[in-house]
């Protein structure tokens, strides 16, 4: 039963370990020299995507974990059949994909409009909406779609995970007690 629990936690630790080199590096060039507080306009291209492919990544892994717990609660004598090797690889795999077009979409839509000014920000971490400040179009539509983009990024997860871990509750509450 833990063979496939410990390959999505592996997946997970890797997740959490690039994650932070996605900021930290810079945030502590900006702690340590005063010079380092800008990030070129293509560095925060790369950070974006990054930090989005990661944190989008992780959730939908956290996604798959639920589902997978609920495997192997709900139908513990078929888990092992339920949940192969393959399947593990290609739920895995599914969220490295899911993650990066999600990322893709939000780097895109970021990066897409004529920006003029400055090519360098004074921030160490790169994010969407101070990025789309700096654009000298209307971006109000992008705005919206990325809003809408990090809704359903947000909403499907969680849905899925709250319906996971309530029919793992109420496939606990329906076993008979020890009493009983």
């Amino acid at each position: 039963l833990h063979t496939p629990m410990y390959y999505f936690l592996t997946n997970l630790s890797f997740i959490d370990m690039w994650f932070s080199t996605v900021t930290v590096p810079k945030m502590l060039m900006t702690l340590v020299s005063p010079s380092g507080r800008a990030i070129s306009f293509h560095s925060c291209v790369a950070q974006l995507y990054f930090f989005h492919f990661l944190g989008s990544t992780e959730c939908f892994l956290y996604t798959v974990m639920s589902y997978d717990r609920y495997l192997a609660i709900s139908y513990p004598l078929r888990y092992t059949s339920m949940m192969s090797g393959s399947r593990c690889a290609l739920l895995a795999t599914s969220t490295w994909l899911s993650g990066s077009l999600h990322s893709a979409v939000q780097t895109i839509l970021t990066f897409h409009l004529p920006y003029c000014g400055p090519n360098q920000i004074q921030h160490y971490l790169c994010d969407a909406p101070p990025i789309l400040k700096l654009a000298c179009a209307d971006t109000s539509l992008y705005e919206t779609l990325m809003y809408i983009c990090c809704v359903l990024m947000l909403l499907i997860p969680i849905s899925i995970i709250s319906t996971s871990y309530s029919l793992i509750l109420l496939t606990i509450h329906r076993m008979p007690s020890a009493e009983g």
